[in-house]
């Protein structure tokens, strides 16, 4: 078990995270609640990202297509990985990629909260330090993505927001990451 489990260490590091993006696909956005908001934060997270040069892990249940192009646009050549399992650790090609990364800490955002999110983080929190994006998941119903987060700050998951994330990454101002950052929070 590595020192950071369950906010043991609650700033997240850029040196030791990744961005997982669950299952935002065609088929399965327009039924979540509050859609354009969680788009947003992602595609923020996204760009973001590309900025501090944080990787980015994407993930596809099969049969609900393709991910979104708001989302495709914003990663250089994504390479999604496809699942059946609920839980992406499940899928052997997504516990590879993340192991291969090599890092510690799970920034998780996608849909949906209370099956695939919450699945992968609760299975993760046991050996990586992980924190849900509350502002950047979603259900089709609001009472199930309540619950999801309910359930996984017991279990010892992070719940944090997108504008928590990016400045904890970013640490400080008056930097060029910072200037270009700017844009993507007013």
């Amino acid at each position: 078990m590595n020192r950071y489990v369950s906010c043991g260490y609650p700033l997240i590091n850029r040196n030791d995270s990744v961005l997982v993006i669950i299952d935002m696909q065609e088929k399965l956005v327009p039924a979540v609640a509050e859609k354009e908001l969680i788009v947003e934060n992602i595609v923020r997270l996204v760009k973001f990202s590309r900025i501090i040069g944080l990787p980015v892990v994407i993930t596809e249940q099969q049969k609900l297509g393709e991910t979104i192009p708001d989302i495709r646009e914003g990663l250089q050549n994504p390479q999604p990985i496809a699942k059946v399992h609920f839980n992406c650790f499940g899928a052997d090609a997504f516990s590879e990629e993340i192991r291969r990364i090599g890092r510690n800490i799970l920034i998780i955002a996608g849909i949906e909260a209370h099956i695939c999110v919450t699945q992968t983080a609760l299975h993760a929190v046991s050996d990586f330090t992980v924190h849900v994006v509350s502002d950047a998941i979603s259900s089709r119903a609001p009472g199930n993505y309540e619950a999801a987060l309910n359930r996984m700050r017991q279990c010892g998951v992070c719940i944090t927001s997108t504008e928590m994330v990016i400045y904890e990454l970013l640490e400080r101002a008056g930097t060029e990451e910072f200037k270009e950052v700017l844009k993507l929070v007013k």
